[in-house]
């Protein structure tokens, strides 16, 4: 899964004032990420505020981005949720043709055993073809899928291939590189610990920050993955203040303030998510300013 090396961005879903998905928005934010050196586009990623989103809207969604990427870049969608039979209902629904790879969260409010977390991406590995990236984030799902049962989904289904891992916890990343096999890919789904992970060996990030500062921060993995470390921390430490900005008040009320300050498209975020307030919004301005 080469097209899985490098920086993907979880693409926001842009809306208008009136909440409506802002099709002309998202396309900006598509080219802009294709032109600017992004490796891959993961649609309908928690970004995206998939939560909020209708059936009929995600489509809309899927259709934009497929349409503007024009086969530029590799797509990965995002299918997961706490109902194992609904994910695998979705997996049929969808048309998966334009897509390299599912990007699917471990269940979220349940709070199932590993060994529950273990059979749910088991049946759902044997419901596709598709390659399938795990997508373990702790502060969302109110549990944690541990080193020991990403390995054994590894080993066990080939079509397991990657996990975005989004703990924040470097020691745990190093154990799963350590524990998985060779050829399976360590995503950091970090945006602060994205360069450290690549340089313990990871594969690369699914990134919010990228998709507004796309070109230095894909640069940045770049040279990660070249173990050119001076140059990449010297992007590192120059973008920081932007990563922590961006999640200080949610995602993606932050991310979509920068796209707001660059003018590509609005900051509307849906219930029960609001914008940032406007101490924050300027520490943001000022960053895209002098950036």
């Amino acid at each position: 899964m080469k097209e899985l090396i490098g920086t993907g961005v979880a693409l926001i879903t842009p809306f208008n004032e009136d909440f409506s998905v802002d099709v002309a928005g998202l396309k900006r934010v598509v080219s802009t990420n294709v032109e600017n050196g992004i490796d891959y586009l993961v649609v309908l990623g928690t970004t995206a505020e998939s939560a909020t989103l209708t059936q009929e809207e995600k489509q809309l969604v899927i259709d934009t981005v497929v349409e503007e990427n024009d086969n530029r870049l590799p797509l990965v969608l995002g299918i997961g949720g706490n109902n194992t039979q609904a994910v695998i209902e979705e997996f049929q629904l969808r048309n998966l043709d334009s897509f390299v790879a599912i990007l699917s969260v471990s269940p979220m409010y349940n709070k199932p055993t590993q060994e529950g977390i273990y059979q749910h991406f088991s049946a759902i590995a044997k419901a596709t073809t598709k390659p399938i990236i795990l997508y373990n984030v702790p502060g969302r799902t109110a549990s944690n899928m541990l080193p020991s049962t990403v390995a054994r989904l590894a080993v066990a289904h080939e079509n397991i291939v990657a996990v975005k891992e989004a703990k924040g916890d470097i020691v745990q990343a190093m154990e799963l590189i350590a524990q998985c096999p060779d050829d399976f890919l360590v995503i950091s789904g970090d945006d602060m610990i994205t360069l450290p992970m690549v340089l313990a060996g990871g594969a690369g990030v699914i990134s919010v920050i990228a998709q507004g500062f796309p070109e230095s921060f894909s640069k940045m993995v770049r040279l990660g993955l070249e173990r050119k470390v001076d140059e990449a921390y010297k992007i590192h430490y120059k973008i920081a203040p932007a990563i922590d900005y961006i999640f200080e008040e949610g995602n993606p009320a932050g991310i979509k303030a920068v796209f707001n300050t660059l003018d590509i498209c609005g900051d509307t975020v849906r219930l029960p998510l609001v914008g940032v307030g406007s101490e924050l919004r300027n520490k943001i301005e000022k960053f895209v300013a002098t950036f």
